[in-house]
């Protein structure tokens, strides 16, 4: 389980699932007795970033890098910390990269493109078939093809996070499976996850391609 590169790019849309789909990835990797950081390069989107759980990660032993003014008054501020070129050239680190899902956002990335050498990192692309822009297989190969000529770095595997929040079913998962196959075929890249509730997780077929990736909703709160 989670035998990827050592530097772990997540990039998706709004409302793809990334943040969620990174965060508990994360918590994974820590789970496995991994010594991790995590960055929150999202310069895009105000909502729902991995750096508003900076004491869970920390609890957890994980390195939480947000904002350079502080994550207190700067969750929502589009400024980066010079701290994630720490981890990024400390080699004992597996870092996860959680970057705004579109061409703007992947941008942040071209600044540390010297980092991503062929067969030194991955990056996955986290996909909802339910959320505009992804919705079939045209938009979703020129989503990423737009994301990959801003960032200077290429999508290594897809994961399949197709999902209606708490009443995510199989047949949604399903649903996003055949377009997850669609562009894996076309670009010939890996459908590597199939990222859903730890309800739904145990219900999908076996064979299903990719591997089966529980989680937990921890960016939203019971009542959102």
């Amino acid at each position: 389980m989670l035998n990827d590169k050592r530097i772990k790019i997540i990039i998706g849309h709004y409302g793809s699932g990334k943040t969620e789909f990174a965060v508990n990835y994360t918590l994974k990797l820590a789970e496995l007795g991994k010594k991790v950081a995590i960055a929150d390069l999202d310069i895009v989107n105000p909502y729902f970033r991995s750096r508003e759980k900076e004491a869970m990660f920390k609890a957890k032993g994980i390195k939480i890098i947000g904002s350079s003014i502080g994550s207190n008054i700067g969750a929502d501020l589009p400024a980066l910390s010079a701290d994630v070129l720490g981890p990024l050239q400390d080699e004992s680190y597996d870092v996860v990269l959680d970057v705004g899902g579109d061409a703007i956002g992947a941008r942040v990335l071209a600044r540390y493109h010297n980092y991503f050498k062929e067969g030194s990192y991955d990056m996955f692309c986290v996909l909802n078939a339910y959320r505009p822009g992804t919705q079939n297989v045209e938009d979703t190969i020129e989503h990423i093809k737009g994301i990959e000529g801003q960032s200077r770095a290429k999508v290594t595997g897809l994961i399949n996070n197709t999902h209606l929040l708490r009443d995510t079913s199989v047949e949604d998962v399903l649903e996003g499976q055949k377009l997850a196959k669609g562009v894996s075929e076309k670009l010939n890249i890996p459908i590597k996850y199939v990222s859903t509730l730890e309800k739904v997780a145990r219900l999908l077929p076996e064979d299903i391609e990719g591997e089966v990736f529980p989680i937990k909703m921890y960016m939203r709160e019971d009542w959102m």
